[in-house]
């Protein structure tokens, strides 16, 4: 008896004290109180206490010396079947817990199988094997000796190709021998265009005029000599003076011959884009074919003698005007949403593009190679514009915002962003060059300083349509009297720049106008654009 007392009292002084129990059945020693922590350690505090708390008042915390498997281990036993080990018991004392329920279950913990468990799995497991076996098999021995058959595969269970056959390599047919001979080829031609990514489409283009020349050796896109503006005063256009069909599809954007204004170029749906002309014949005068995918964007260069085009196939194509001829070809993989070039007349070699992947990259053409990224938007990129002398240009996206750049220079130096602020698909400059006219979509035409601060003029704003979920172009007559724009219900609709009162609604197309341009010269003639495939002249 004097035995048992002493081996429980020295085992209620080993014992640690359960942090989780309110009351301590007996008095513990100094040892007992400030024993170290048990378990693992914590992953984002040390031992569950700041590092800079480990030496504190009431003693050190020490590492548990217990592996983090071996705790998770007892801690499931305890759980599942009411005993753990006990780690910092002495010897003859390794548990704590339901003893009766240790005796019972053999002290097995829940990571360990009993024998008779063990022994019952390897009978099932012989029973599955000579199950499979077929008895009237005959096993060569010398297959069965030699790894590399499929007797001994099969025969070796433990390796990892056992009952899996190489199927024999069989020839190609003629059908995938000439499949893997146009593959190759295109995967060549893909490595020579320095690897682009856009949809490979044959370029073609076909004239559709008299002759492309004239009897003076003149070319087809020269400007008539006669072109020039009677005066400075613009006039808001009454009625329909020409239409011109010859897209299947919707019209994406229009844009007058620089200048002179005497053809009119066109970015249609159908993947096609077409010159027209506007002085004479009223007729297309030419046809560029080379995007497989509607075309989003269209741009001249200063002396319109060339123009590119930017393609839902990702690609973006730069055409000489008179002859149809494809100078070069970018892509970057991503779907290029609006290109335009420096305005400057130096610098007409360099391109930028604001792409779906939320960059504005830019290429010198000379050499096709990339020299610049803009990639601070959050959001798809829909207009580039040049302000300042074109040292900087403003730039919209579907992340809600405009941004201000220095031309060169990847660095944001003005970033604006309002609460109430809605995307800008168009944004135009006003012939001052001193304002900025911004598409909203919340069905208003926001207008912003070029100055220093590009700050938003809350005296000017243009309301009355409908562009909610469009990309409506927004423009200003060559005078900058009036500003004009599309709608969702095939309008245009003309404002007085001063008063900001609406002058005139033309009812112009079936579905929505998206495109709207005035003629350079003719200070009454606008040209608008829509999704019914036409193009119509007003005056």
């Amino acid at each position: 008896m004097l035995a048992l007392t002493v081996a429980q009292a020295h085992h209620a002084l080993s014992r640690p004290i359960d942090p989780v129990q309110h009351a301590v059945a007996f008095n513990p020693t100094y040892d007992q109180l400030w024993a170290p922590i048990y378990g693992p350690a914590h992953p984002y505090a040390k031992d569950g206490i700041a590092q800079g708390m480990r030496n504190h008042k009431l003693g050190f915390v020490e590492d548990a010396s217990i592996e983090p498997f071996v705790f998770d281990e007892q801690y499931n036993t305890f759980h599942k079947y009411g005993y753990a080990a006990d780690p910092s018991a002495s010897a003859g004392n390794n548990y704590v817990g339901d003893l009766d329920a240790l005796r019972e279950n053999d002290s097995i913990s829940v990571y360990s199988i009993p024998q008779h468990e063990q022994k019952k799995r390897k009978i099932e497991k012989k029973k599955e094997m000579e199950e499979d076996k077929d008895p009237e098999e005959v096993v060569d021995k010398v297959e069965l000796d030699n790894p590399a058959s499929d007797t001994w595969l099969m025969k070796n269970r433990k390796s990892p190709w056992a009952g899996k056959k190489e199927g024999q390599q069989t020839e190609l047919t003629e059908e995938q021998k000439k499949y893997a001979e146009e593959y190759a080829k295109k995967k060549g031609e893909e490595r020579e265009r320095g690897g682009e990514k856009g949809e490979i489409v044959p370029d073609k283009s076909t004239f559709h005029g008299k002759e492309e020349k004239d009897y003076q050796g003149r070319s087809w896109i020269a400007p008539p000599k006669d072109a020039k503006a009677t005066n400075d005063h613009c006039y808001i256009p009454k009625r329909l003076v020409h239409t011109w069909s010859g897209h299947t599809k919707g019209v994406s954007a229009i844009r007058f011959f620089p200048k002179h204004g005497h053809l009119i170029l066109s970015a249609g749906m159908d993947t096609k884009v077409k010159i027209w002309d506007v002085f004479n014949s009223g007729k297309c005068m030419r046809t560029y074919m080379g995007h497989s995918k509607a075309v989003r964007d269209i741009w001249f260069c200063n002396d319109g003698t060339k123009f590119l085009t930017a393609g839902y196939d990702k690609n973006i194509k730069y055409w000489d005007t008179e002859t149809g001829q494809v100078i070069s070809s970018f892509s970057t993989g991503k779907i290029p949403y609006v290109v335009r070039l420096n305005p400057d007349d130096d610098k007409q070699n360099i391109l930028l593009a604001g792409m779906s992947d939320k960059k504005i990259v830019q290429w010198d053409m000379n050499t096709a190679q990339i020299t610049q990224e803009y990639d601070q938007h959050l959001g798809a990129v829909n207009t580039i514009t040049f302000v300042d002398n074109n040292r900087r240009f403003v730039t919209s996206s579907d992340d809600k915002s405009l941004r201000v750049w220095e031309f060169g220079i990847p660095v944001v130096i003005k970033y604006i962003s309002e609460p109430h602020m809605h995307s800008m698909p168009s944004i135009s400059l006003h012939p001052s060059t001193n304002y900025l006219a911004a598409q909203s979509l919340d069905n208003q035409i926001l207008i912003y300083g070029t100055r220093e601060r590009f700050q938003l003029n809350k005296k000017k704003r243009f309301a009355g349509h409908i562009v909610a979920g469009y990309a409506c172009q927004v423009n200003f007559s060559p005078d900058g009297r009036f500003v004009m724009s599309g709608d969702g219900e095939g309008k245009c609709w003309f404002w007085d720049w001063k008063t900001c009162r609406v002058f005139r609604t033309l009812k112009c197309h079936e579905g929505v106008c998206i495109g709207c341009e005035w003629h350079p010269l003719e200070q009454s003639k606008v040209a608008t654009c829509g999704w019914d495939g036409l193009i119509k002249y007003w005056d």
